[in-house]
């Protein structure tokens, strides 16, 4: 009987993640528990995902306020410096704000309107609009945004950033002084010292900042690159990708992934006899439309993959064939033409019409972003998920 079942994505339930552990080993005693429990079997070109936060756990790849600051100082001086375009979370910025802040005497802060990087609103376009605010040209004070739009809450977590951070960064003794603006040139106007907080567009800023009379600029990827009193560091993305741990640490990237992938890889390969395809991912790259909030807040979806994830999908467009190349055809005789135009598909389908309409992304970012919303961010307790059927189509 054929296959009725396409891509099929599981979570697998694992322990809970401690340093030291032996990751690889848990990953995959994991998955062959999973698949004798459930009944399902291995298969070739299966993929296993495991989760970011799993790997950095295991790793102890955590970090103090006390370390932040202490590079933040080291490297930008501790006087005044300009802390700009950071995205506005509790989880992803709000503690590396606190060492940012302990590391210098004073803050100016410097936020994107009318939303952050990911897509988080301080003021909608409509109210800039209605304002006669430009923001590609403008900037504004904090008495002038709060004039203009008053009190302005996340519509999720019912949090004001603006107070909120300018309340850290007192809180750890510098003063502050907040602005709004979108082009990095406007910190100039206050300080050549500049800490860029963006994480996409970075490399860009820095050399804009760099070009214009800046003296030292860091990104978040400049920071904890290496350790600082023996705490976690990567020397990649620095603080980029961390999270909230306690109220005084935060949970970094994870470093020195690719050993980790291939281990398990091979240990699923000796153990099933199965090719098997493992990464590890961070947030998926999908956007909300009504949140308009863009959930990759990682440096990448994926810092690490076997060589069998590498590309973009090789697909053609079912409904494309049916309504064009086989018009005429429908039933049996329809089936077997799109059966076998398949299987003569060129290796590259670049620019031939029959794909338009695929989705044109990295295998990594898709993959990623399934397993994100597989696996959640909450208390489901599946830090590692099972896709299989991915790279099948419909002549399997």
């Amino acid at each position: 009987m054929e296959r009725k079942v396409g891509t099929v994505s599981r979570g697998i339930r694992c322990p809970i993640i401690r340093e030291g552990d032996n990751l690889a080993d848990i990953v995959v005693t994991s998955v062959l528990e999973a698949a004798e429990s459930e009944g399902f079997e291995l298969r070739d070109r299966d993929v296993v995902a495991c989760t970011e936060s799993i790997v950095a756990r295991a790793q102890g790849n955590y970090a103090s306020v006390a370390a932040i600051a202490e590079d933040v100082k080291n490297k930008l001086g501790g006087e005044t410096i300009g802390v700009i375009f950071p995205i506005l979370s509790r989880n992803r910025f709000a503690i590396c704000l606190r060492g940012i802040a302990k590391g210098a005497k004073k803050v100016v802060l410097m936020l994107s309107y009318p939303s952050d990087e990911v897509g988080n609103e301080l003021v909608s376009l409509d109210k800039l609009d209605e304002a006669g605010v430009n923001p590609y040209t403008d900037v504004l004070t904090l008495e002038k945004y709060r004039e203009l739009f008053g009190e302005n809450k996340h519509p999720f977590t019912g949090v004001d950033y603006v107070d909120y951070y300018g309340n850290l960064i007192q809180e750890m003794g510098a003063e502050v002084e907040i602005i709004f603006a979108n082009n990095p040139r406007a910190i100039l106007n206050y300080t050549k010292n500049i800490l860029t907080c963006d994480i996409h567009t970075r490399q860009r800023t820095k050399r804009i900042l760099l070009a214009n009379g800046a003296e030292r600029v860091c990104g978040l990827d400049d920071i904890l690159t290496s350790s600082i009193d023996g705490n976690g560091y990567n020397e990649k993305y620095g603080l980029l990708g961390s999270n909230k741990s306690t109220e005084s640490t935060v949970k970094l990237f994870p470093r020195d992934c690719q050993p980790l992938v291939d281990e398990i890889q091979a240990s699923l390969l000796l153990k099933t006899g199965k090719h098997i395809e493992v990464m590890i991912y961070g947030d998926g790259a999908f956007r909300d439309p009504v949140g308009k909030i863009w959930e990759l807040a990682d440096p990448v979806v994926s810092p690490a993959y076997t060589p069998g994830l590498e590309g973009t999908p090789n697909e053609l467009k079912l409904k494309y064939l049916a309504d064009n190349d086989f018009a005429e055809l429908s039933g049996e005789a329809l089936r077997k033409a799109i059966e076998e135009k398949i299987k003569d598909k060129d290796d590259n389908l670049v620019g031939n019409m029959a794909s338009q309409g695929t989705t044109p992304r990295r295998l990594t970012d898709l993959i990623g972003s399934l397993c994100d919303l597989t696996s959640g961010s909450g208390d489901k307790g599946t830090p590692v998920i099972l896709v299989q059927g991915y790279f099948d189509n419909y002549t399997n």
